[in-house]
């Protein structure tokens, strides 16, 4: 028998489902009948059969897949009536499972198994039972909105091997932060966040001519070019994510970002680390590596 798909089952690409309106009565019994011994596109493994409001997912296993069509030797309803569930969602990208699994769980129905969506350009996919992979993004803001947050969006956007994931902020305020380390002056890294924090700023890449009473709001690179600068250390409030979160004892898979870590992408227990510029085949790498996808193109570091 054909097995169930595992959640967030898509078609990749989306021409492995074949969408046929029918005036079947869509029971197993007469969708299975009908279909033995049909020939099918050698691409095609799913048909979404469409009788008026009613719909059924269907699989199928073909003869052969060298012919450009083979005959159906076995099918199986996967889902019909009430637990398929149709969108139409003209903004969708059918071959993303990200914005599959978001156009389901805006149209979510109690007891649907399959979510079938009519996206752009009115292509149609189906996700299955979706589950999308929650994962932390450590940042720092602002700005705002956090631009690494930004980044790991774009990355899913277009990388669809990619199962769906969803997202989780994690910030780090650095106005909370200088709050709660108060002080006449404050050293930041650089001015490009457009930080405004009560006191007096100064930025540590315009390296200050005059070494101020300063408390350093910064990482451990900060640290490193304080001592170049200035020959010692300052007061400081540490913003790196692996100091302010145990990124190797978290079971929850997060994306962090290291300005000790210069080029590549660094894995740590369940976490995955990007440098601090990082660009967007680091992080799009980063995320293939926390859902098991190995991105044999990026360079690999060990944690």
């Amino acid at each position: 028998m054909i097995p169930l798909p595992a959640p967030n089952t898509i078609t990749r690409p989306y021409r492995g489902l074949s969408v046929q309106e029918t005036d079947l009565d869509l029971t197993p019994e007469a969708v299975e009948a009908w279909l033995l011994g049909r020939e099918v596109y050698r691409r095609t493994d799913y048909l979404a059969l469409r009788n008026g409001d009613r719909v059924a997912l269907v699989a199928v296993r073909r003869e052969s897949d060298e012919p450009l069509f083979s005959p159906v030797v076995e099918a199986r309803v996967l889902a019909a009536g009430p637990e398929v569930v149709f969108v139409h969602s003209p903004e969708t990208d059918v071959g993303n499972a990200t914005a599959l699994a978001r156009a389901a769980q805006a149209h979510a129905r109690p007891g649907a198994k399959a979510y079938l969506v009519q996206g752009r350009h009115e292509h149609v996919n189906f996700i299955w039972r979706p589950q999308p992979v929650r994962i932390a993004v450590t940042e720092v803001v602002p700005p705002e909105p956090p631009k690494f947050v930004a980044m790991a969006e774009q990355a899913i956007a277009f990388d669809e091997q990619l199962p769906p994931i969803e997202l989780v902020a994690d910030v780090l305020d650095l106005r909370t932060l200088a709050a709660e380390h108060p002080a006449d002056t404050y050293l930041l890294p650089c001015r490009g966040a457009g930080t405004h924090i009560a006191g007096r700023l100064e930025f540590l890449d315009t390296r200050p001519a005059e070494r101020l009473d300063w408390t350093l709001v910064g990482c451990e690179r900060s640290v490193q070019f304080h001592r170049h600068f200035y020959g010692n250390d300052a007061p400081r409030v540490d913003i790196c994510p692996r100091s302010t979160h145990d990124l190797a004892a978290t079971a929850q898979p997060t994306l962090a970002k290291c300005c000790l870590l210069e080029r590549g992408v660094q894995q740590v227990g369940s976490s995955v680390v990007v440098p601090w510029g990082s660009n967007l085949d680091e992080v799009r790498g980063a995320l293939r590596m926390l859902v098991g996808l190995h991105p044999a193109e990026q360079p690999i570091t060990a944690g």
